[in-house]
Protein backbone atom coordinates (compact mmCIF):
# COMPACT_ATOMS: atom_id res chain seq x y z
CA UNK A 1 0.00 0.00 0.00
CA UNK A 2 2.70 2.64 0.87
CA UNK A 3 4.65 1.88 -2.49
CA UNK A 4 1.02 2.69 -4.38
CA UNK A 5 0.89 5.56 -2.33
CA UNK A 6 4.93 6.50 -3.21
CA UNK A 7 4.28 5.81 -6.64
CA UNK A 8 1.08 8.28 -6.98
CA UNK A 9 3.48 10.95 -5.21
CA UNK A 10 6.13 10.58 -7.21
CA UNK A 11 3.39 11.15 -10.35
CA UNK A 12 2.04 14.15 -8.94
CA UNK A 13 5.54 15.46 -8.63
CA UNK A 14 6.08 14.80 -12.55
CA UNK A 15 3.00 16.19 -13.21
CA UNK A 16 3.78 19.36 -11.16
CA UNK A 17 7.69 19.80 -12.38
CA UNK A 18 5.97 19.99 -15.85
CA UNK A 19 3.28 22.53 -14.77
CA UNK A 20 5.68 24.49 -13.55
CA UNK A 21 8.31 24.58 -16.85
CA UNK A 22 5.06 24.91 -18.73
CA UNK A 23 3.15 27.92 -16.98
CA UNK A 24 4.08 31.42 -18.03
CA UNK A 25 1.90 33.01 -15.24
CA UNK A 26 4.68 33.77 -12.50
CA UNK A 27 2.46 33.96 -9.97
CA UNK A 28 1.21 30.14 -11.07
CA UNK A 29 4.63 28.58 -11.10
CA UNK A 30 5.29 30.05 -7.79
CA UNK A 31 2.37 28.18 -6.40
CA UNK A 32 3.22 24.93 -8.16
CA UNK A 33 6.43 24.89 -6.90
CA UNK A 34 5.38 25.28 -3.12
CA UNK A 35 3.34 22.43 -3.99
CA UNK A 36 6.07 20.55 -5.20
CA UNK A 37 7.84 21.18 -1.60
CA UNK A 38 4.87 19.46 0.10
CA UNK A 39 5.11 16.57 -2.10
CA UNK A 40 8.67 16.67 -1.47
CA UNK A 41 8.24 16.24 2.01
CA UNK A 42 5.81 13.43 2.11
CA UNK A 43 7.83 11.59 0.25
CA UNK A 44 10.41 12.05 2.17
CA UNK A 45 8.23 11.31 5.52
CA UNK A 46 7.57 7.89 3.40
CA UNK A 47 11.43 7.55 3.12
CA UNK A 48 11.59 7.59 7.19
CA UNK A 49 13.89 10.63 6.28
CA UNK A 50 11.63 13.19 9.08
CA UNK A 51 14.11 15.55 9.58
CA UNK A 52 14.89 16.38 6.41
CA UNK A 53 10.92 16.15 5.77
CA UNK A 54 10.13 18.93 8.38
CA UNK A 55 12.95 21.17 6.97
CA UNK A 56 11.65 20.70 3.34
CA UNK A 57 7.90 21.86 4.56
CA UNK A 58 9.25 24.69 6.63
CA UNK A 59 11.88 26.45 4.19
CA UNK A 60 10.63 24.48 0.57
CA UNK A 61 7.02 25.27 0.86
CA UNK A 62 6.63 28.38 4.08
CA UNK A 63 9.50 30.68 3.44
CA UNK A 64 10.73 30.10 0.04
CA UNK A 65 7.48 30.49 -1.23
CA UNK A 66 7.23 34.03 0.77
CA UNK A 67 10.02 35.24 -0.73
CA UNK A 68 9.39 34.30 -4.05
CA UNK A 69 6.10 36.43 -3.84
CA UNK A 70 8.10 38.95 -2.55
CA UNK A 71 10.69 38.89 -5.23
CA UNK A 72 7.54 38.45 -8.08
CA UNK A 73 6.48 41.62 -6.66
CA UNK A 74 9.45 43.51 -7.67
CA UNK A 75 8.74 42.52 -11.09
CA UNK A 76 6.48 41.60 -14.22
CA UNK A 77 3.33 38.65 -13.50
CA UNK A 78 4.19 37.35 -16.41
CA UNK A 79 7.36 35.58 -18.19
CA UNK A 80 8.76 37.46 -21.25
CA UNK A 81 8.76 35.27 -24.10
CA UNK A 82 12.12 34.06 -25.66
CA UNK A 83 12.94 33.68 -29.10
CA UNK A 84 15.33 30.92 -30.02
CA UNK A 85 17.71 28.69 -28.00
CA UNK A 86 15.02 26.38 -26.90
CA UNK A 87 16.42 23.30 -28.49
CA UNK A 88 19.55 23.64 -26.84
CA UNK A 89 17.74 23.97 -23.44
CA UNK A 90 15.53 20.80 -24.28
CA UNK A 91 19.20 19.19 -25.59
CA UNK A 92 20.52 19.57 -22.19
CA UNK A 93 17.88 18.90 -19.88
CA UNK A 94 17.36 15.47 -22.26
CA UNK A 95 21.11 14.81 -21.82
CA UNK A 96 21.11 14.99 -18.31
CA UNK A 97 17.59 13.56 -17.74
CA UNK A 98 19.70 10.53 -19.61
CA UNK A 99 22.61 9.77 -17.88
CA UNK A 100 20.94 10.34 -14.52
CA UNK A 101 18.62 7.69 -15.25
CA UNK A 102 21.38 5.44 -16.71
CA UNK A 103 23.32 6.10 -13.26
CA UNK A 104 20.28 4.88 -11.27
CA UNK A 105 20.68 1.44 -12.54
CA UNK A 106 23.74 1.22 -10.31
CA UNK A 107 22.39 2.46 -7.20
CA UNK A 108 21.36 -0.10 -4.66
CA UNK A 109 17.97 -1.27 -4.05
CA UNK A 110 15.94 0.84 -1.85
CA UNK A 111 16.24 -0.32 2.45
CA UNK A 112 19.06 -3.27 0.94
CA UNK A 113 20.56 -4.41 3.93
CA UNK A 114 23.79 -5.68 1.48
CA UNK A 115 24.33 -1.86 0.42
CA UNK A 116 27.74 -0.51 1.03
CA UNK A 117 26.40 2.70 3.07
CA UNK A 118 25.18 -0.56 5.30
CA UNK A 119 28.20 -2.80 5.78
CA UNK A 120 30.88 0.46 6.54
CA UNK A 121 29.14 3.85 8.14
CA UNK A 122 26.34 3.04 9.42
CA UNK A 123 26.57 -0.12 11.72
CA UNK A 124 29.41 2.28 13.20
CA UNK A 125 27.20 4.66 13.79
CA UNK A 126 24.35 2.91 15.33
CA UNK A 127 26.73 1.03 17.26
CA UNK A 128 28.81 3.64 18.86
CA UNK A 129 26.24 6.42 19.42
CA UNK A 130 24.67 4.57 22.31
CA UNK A 131 28.54 4.27 23.70
CA UNK A 132 29.49 7.62 23.41
CA UNK A 133 26.71 9.83 23.43
CA UNK A 134 24.11 7.87 24.49
CA UNK A 135 20.93 9.62 22.58
CA UNK A 136 18.25 8.03 20.66
CA UNK A 137 18.39 10.19 17.54
CA UNK A 138 21.32 8.87 15.69
CA UNK A 139 21.28 11.71 12.76
CA UNK A 140 21.89 14.44 15.46
CA UNK A 141 24.43 12.59 17.31
CA UNK A 142 26.34 12.26 13.40
CA UNK A 143 24.99 15.96 12.47
CA UNK A 144 26.28 17.41 15.98
CA UNK A 145 29.04 15.66 16.84
CA UNK A 146 30.81 12.74 14.87
CA UNK A 147 30.33 15.42 11.53
CA UNK A 148 30.54 18.44 13.84
CA UNK A 149 32.84 20.36 11.07
CA UNK A 150 30.27 19.50 8.58
CA UNK A 151 27.66 21.01 10.62
CA UNK A 152 29.96 24.03 11.66
CA UNK A 153 30.80 25.06 7.68
CA UNK A 154 27.08 24.91 7.00
CA UNK A 155 26.08 27.24 9.73
CA UNK A 156 28.83 29.57 8.26
CA UNK A 157 27.34 29.03 4.51
CA UNK A 158 24.30 30.19 6.23
CA UNK A 159 25.85 33.16 7.06
CA UNK A 160 27.37 33.83 4.26
CA UNK A 161 24.73 33.84 2.22
CA UNK A 162 22.42 35.83 4.48
CA UNK A 163 25.19 38.29 3.99
CA UNK A 164 25.22 38.11 0.57
CA UNK A 165 21.88 38.77 -0.12
CA UNK A 166 21.99 41.70 2.08
CA UNK A 167 24.55 43.55 0.29
CA UNK A 168 23.20 42.66 -3.14
CA UNK A 169 19.99 44.23 -2.05
CA UNK A 170 21.75 46.88 -0.44
CA UNK A 171 19.24 46.64 2.94
CA UNK A 172 20.72 48.86 5.92
CA UNK A 173 19.52 47.98 9.52
CA UNK A 174 17.46 50.95 10.58
CA UNK A 175 17.30 52.77 13.83
CA UNK A 176 13.62 52.78 13.40
CA UNK A 177 11.02 50.98 10.70
CA UNK A 178 9.06 53.99 9.16
CA UNK A 179 5.59 53.17 8.81
CA UNK A 180 3.92 52.63 5.31
CA UNK A 181 1.04 52.36 3.38
CA UNK A 182 1.84 48.55 2.31
CA UNK A 183 3.80 47.65 5.51
CA UNK A 184 -0.22 46.89 7.33
CA UNK A 185 -0.23 43.34 6.21
CA UNK A 186 -3.97 41.72 6.09
CA UNK A 187 -5.35 43.65 9.06
CA UNK A 188 -8.12 44.16 7.28
CA UNK A 189 -9.14 40.70 6.03
CA UNK A 190 -11.03 38.77 9.04
CA UNK A 191 -10.29 35.30 8.38
CA UNK A 192 -6.31 35.41 7.68
CA UNK A 193 -6.41 37.60 11.27
CA UNK A 194 -7.88 34.86 13.01
CA UNK A 195 -6.33 31.63 11.97
CA UNK A 196 -3.17 33.29 11.59
CA UNK A 197 -3.35 34.44 15.31
CA UNK A 198 -4.48 31.35 16.30
CA UNK A 199 -1.48 29.64 14.43
CA UNK A 200 1.48 31.34 15.50
CA UNK A 201 1.73 30.58 19.28
CA UNK A 202 1.73 26.85 17.99
CA UNK A 203 3.48 27.40 15.15
CA UNK A 204 6.55 29.09 17.55
CA UNK A 205 5.75 26.22 20.19
CA UNK A 206 6.90 23.58 17.49
CA UNK A 207 9.57 24.94 16.77
CA UNK A 208 10.86 25.31 20.16
CA UNK A 209 9.82 21.56 20.55
CA UNK A 210 11.82 20.47 17.55
CA UNK A 211 15.09 22.61 18.62
CA UNK A 212 15.26 20.93 22.51
CA UNK A 213 13.73 17.71 21.73
CA UNK A 214 16.01 17.25 18.53
CA UNK A 215 17.86 14.39 20.60
CA UNK A 216 14.89 12.17 21.02
CA UNK A 217 13.18 13.13 18.13
CA UNK A 218 13.06 14.26 14.56
CA UNK A 219 14.64 18.19 14.30
CA UNK A 220 17.55 19.89 15.60
CA UNK A 221 18.55 23.87 15.26
CA UNK A 222 18.18 23.79 11.01
CA UNK A 223 14.42 22.61 10.87
CA UNK A 224 13.28 24.44 14.69
CA UNK A 225 15.46 27.56 13.12
CA UNK A 226 12.78 27.22 9.89
CA UNK A 227 9.38 26.57 11.95
CA UNK A 228 10.13 29.58 14.23
CA UNK A 229 11.07 32.09 10.92
CA UNK A 230 8.20 30.89 9.24
CA UNK A 231 5.80 31.79 12.67
CA UNK A 232 7.43 35.26 12.33
CA UNK A 233 7.09 36.19 8.81
CA UNK A 234 3.11 34.61 8.96
CA UNK A 235 2.80 38.04 11.94
CA UNK A 236 4.68 39.66 9.45
CA UNK A 237 2.07 39.11 6.73
CA UNK A 238 -0.74 39.54 9.17
CA UNK A 239 0.37 42.49 10.56
CA UNK A 240 2.77 44.20 8.30
CA UNK A 241 6.48 44.58 8.31
CA UNK A 242 7.23 47.45 10.62
CA UNK A 243 4.96 45.68 13.45
CA UNK A 244 7.41 42.58 12.66
CA UNK A 245 10.77 44.68 13.06
CA UNK A 246 9.47 46.49 16.06
CA UNK A 247 8.83 42.82 17.66
CA UNK A 248 12.91 41.57 16.13
CA UNK A 249 14.92 44.41 14.69
CA UNK A 250 16.95 43.81 12.32
CA UNK A 251 19.64 44.64 14.54
CA UNK A 252 18.53 41.41 16.28
CA UNK A 253 18.75 39.51 13.77
CA UNK A 254 22.09 40.01 12.35
CA UNK A 255 22.98 39.43 15.58
CA UNK A 256 21.27 35.93 16.03
CA UNK A 257 22.95 35.25 12.37
CA UNK A 258 26.66 36.21 13.66
CA UNK A 259 25.65 34.83 17.31
CA UNK A 260 24.79 31.01 16.44
CA UNK A 261 28.01 31.62 14.43
CA UNK A 262 30.31 32.06 17.03
CA UNK A 263 28.26 30.27 19.39
CA UNK A 264 29.12 27.38 17.62
CA UNK A 265 32.71 28.05 16.97
CA UNK A 266 32.98 28.98 20.69
CA UNK A 267 31.81 25.82 21.63
CA UNK A 268 34.68 24.10 20.41
CA UNK A 269 37.56 26.41 21.67
CA UNK A 270 36.15 26.00 24.88
CA UNK A 271 37.12 22.01 24.18
CA UNK A 272 40.33 23.38 23.36
CA UNK A 273 40.43 25.21 26.82
CA UNK A 274 39.42 22.02 28.50
CA UNK A 275 42.41 19.89 26.88
CA UNK A 276 40.60 18.37 24.15
CA UNK A 277 40.30 18.85 20.48
CA UNK A 278 37.85 21.19 18.62
CA UNK A 279 34.33 20.43 19.23
CA UNK A 280 35.25 17.09 21.52
CA UNK A 281 32.53 17.91 23.93
CA UNK A 282 33.49 15.32 26.45
CA UNK A 283 35.53 17.49 28.17
CA UNK A 284 33.16 20.10 29.15
CA UNK A 285 32.01 17.59 31.92
CA UNK A 286 33.32 14.89 34.15
CA UNK A 287 30.84 12.99 32.38
CA UNK A 288 31.83 12.42 29.20
CA UNK A 289 28.31 11.35 28.04
CA UNK A 290 27.17 14.65 29.90
CA UNK A 291 29.50 16.80 27.94
CA UNK A 292 28.15 15.82 24.88
CA UNK A 293 24.97 16.55 25.92
CA UNK A 294 26.15 19.51 26.84
CA UNK A 295 27.83 20.55 23.59
CA UNK A 296 25.14 19.04 21.18
CA UNK A 297 22.80 21.76 23.27
CA UNK A 298 24.55 24.68 22.44
CA UNK A 299 25.67 23.70 19.19
CA UNK A 300 22.39 23.26 18.25
CA UNK A 301 20.60 26.37 20.24
CA UNK A 302 24.01 28.10 17.54
CA UNK A 303 22.36 26.68 14.49
CA UNK A 304 19.02 27.07 15.23
CA UNK A 305 19.57 31.22 15.91
CA UNK A 306 21.98 31.31 12.60
CA UNK A 307 19.33 29.59 10.43
CA UNK A 308 16.35 31.55 12.12
CA UNK A 309 17.82 35.37 11.63
CA UNK A 310 19.16 34.87 8.08
CA UNK A 311 15.94 33.64 7.21
CA UNK A 312 14.06 36.32 8.72
CA UNK A 313 16.96 38.74 7.52
CA UNK A 314 16.55 37.40 3.83
CA UNK A 315 12.58 38.39 4.00
CA UNK A 316 12.85 41.52 5.29
CA UNK A 317 15.31 42.38 2.50
CA UNK A 318 12.97 41.68 0.05
CA UNK A 319 9.93 43.06 1.70
CA UNK A 320 11.86 46.33 2.65
CA UNK A 321 12.40 47.45 -0.96
CA UNK A 322 10.73 51.18 -2.16
CA UNK A 323 8.78 49.63 -5.06
CA UNK A 324 7.56 46.57 -3.03
CA UNK A 325 3.89 46.17 -2.67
Amino acid sequence: MIIIFAVFLLSLLVITAVAIVRAKDLFVAVMLTSIFSLLMAANFFILDAADVALTEAAVGAGITTVIFLCALALTDDREKPREGGRWITYGTVGVLALLIIYATFDKPRLGDPDAPVHQHVAPWYIEKTAEYIDIPNVVTAILGSFRGYDTLGEVFVVFAACIGVLFILGVKPARKPQIKEQSLGLRHHLIPQVVGRFLIPFIILFGLYVQFHGEYGPGGGFQAGAIVATGVILYALLEGETAALLAIPRGVLLGMVAGGALLYGGVGVLCIIKGGSFLEYSVLAADPIFGQHMGILFIEAGVGMAVCGALLSIYHAFASRENFS
